[in-house]
């Protein structure tokens, strides 16, 4: 473009537009959690995990590109509109990709991305925000053959041309789409790395959100009776508890060593990377949730325990891995708590899912506990290495 606006006023709120938007993906976490459910096998999980690559991956990247334009700008409010309208018919899809909706989830995808992609690459702020987006463009172009061809071909082969465009657009998000001699670098770029953690905080309050209405809809259709009770009562301390293990004063930990970091975008992009496997986490609570609740008296299995353990423990190994790279603390603690739903896990193989959510719920209680001392600990001492 011949000329740039100013740059904008960083420490931007969210707004409603964007929390708007944000509701599309309330939808989108219920159909992935109900094509898990539905087809409760490897291929079943292998389906799911490609579908949501690409969900959240739509999500991050209008997010990142809406915090970087300036949700303000005309321009940037109308992208915001257009990939909503979109994402509502590609999340409808979701539940039938592997079936007969195929394009009907490719197209509203590819559209999503190229056009947000565009948008940000002609109108950046700056020289160096409109070619970084220029190389997001050439990696979308490699993935995009895929995903067609993923929809062209039958139901049988196509979860591995899908598992391929995910795999290859998830490397490029991890890695900021580089090319050869050319890469991101977050160290001077004017990006209000605050307004995008606010951005994941929302979002992570809206996923739960989600599995708290799942557990909500199956308590509806249960049996009154103490069993099913206390089976929902157990789901939703777990939830409860999965929310202290962050709001327990991990956004504080984060808002910290963004605002000392001198690279804060790499420290957001860490973020968005591990919210990928959070997503996955709380996709497979969400479906463990709904098992319990429906049948508190029956058998545990191996795939029970997967979803009801395997969840948190990813959720607690993925945000250690963040604390880790990041913080420098609080990580260790998220491990030895991993460790512990794994070995849980192994038990609930063989105990009636009402006492495995028992279980949980007293792994995540000390959890919680033990995590927000650390958190408030860490906090002080990042704030005081700053000073320093």
């Amino acid at each position: 473009m011949s000329s740039a606006p100013e740059p904008p006023k960083l420490r931007r709120p969210v707004s409603p537009l964007e929390l708007f938007y944000d509701l599309v993906f309330v939808f989108a976490i219920s159909q992935l959690s109900h094509h898990l459910l539905e087809h409760l096998t490897w291929r079943g999980a292998a389906e799911t995990a490609v579908l949501l690559v690409a969900v959240f991956g739509t999500w991050a990247y209008t997010s990142y590109e809406a915090t970087l334009l300036d949700v303000h700008r005309k321009v940037t409010r109308w992208m915001i509109v257009i990939a909503m309208g979109l994402g509502l018919f590609m999340n409808a899809a979701i539940s039938h990709a592997f079936d007969d909706r195929a394009w009907s989830f490719v197209i509203p995808l590819l559209l999503i991305l190229f056009f947000a992609g565009t948008v940000t690459a002609l109108a950046g702020r700056t020289d160096a925000l409109r070619e970084h987006f220029r190389r997001t463009l050439v990696w979308l172009a490699a993935s995009a053959p895929l995903w067609i061809i993923g929809a062209a071909v039958g139901p049988g082969p196509r979860l591995w041309w899908w598992a391929a465009a995910a795999l290859l657009d998830l490397t490029g998000t991890w890695l900021a789409h580089p090319l050869p001699g050319r890469a991101l670098s977050g160290q001077g770029l004017a990006f209000d790395a605050r307004h995008m953690i606010e951005r994941l905080r929302l979002f992570f309050i809206i996923l739960l959100g989600e599995t708290v209405l799942t557990a909500g809809h199956v308590m509806a259709d249960a049996p009154v009776d103490l069993p099913g009770i206390l089976a929902a009562a157990g789901v939703f301390t777990a939830l409860v508890c999965m929310w202290a293990v962050y709001f327990g004063g991990a956004e504080d930990v984060f808002t910290t060593t963004v605002a000392t970091n001198t690279d804060p975008v790499r420290t957001v992009r860490l973020g968005v990377n591990s919210a990928y496997l959070v997503l996955a986490a709380l996709v497979a609570l969400s479906v463990g949730s709904e098992l319990v609740i429906a049948h508190p008296l029956g058998h545990g299995s191996v795939t029970f325990a997967l979803l009801l353990f395997g969840g948190p423990a990813l959720y607690l190994a993925s945000t250690g891995w963040f604390f880790r790279a990041t913080a420098r603390g609080a990580w260790a603690e998220r491990l030895l708590a991993c460790g512990a739903c794994l070995m849980a896990g192994t038990a609930a193989v063989w105990l009636p899912p009402i006492a495995s959510v028992a279980l949980l719920d007293a792994i995540l209680v000390v959890t919680a506990g033990v995590l927000t001392r650390a958190h408030q600990s860490l906090t002080r001492s990042l704030q005081a290495a700053a000073k320093a």
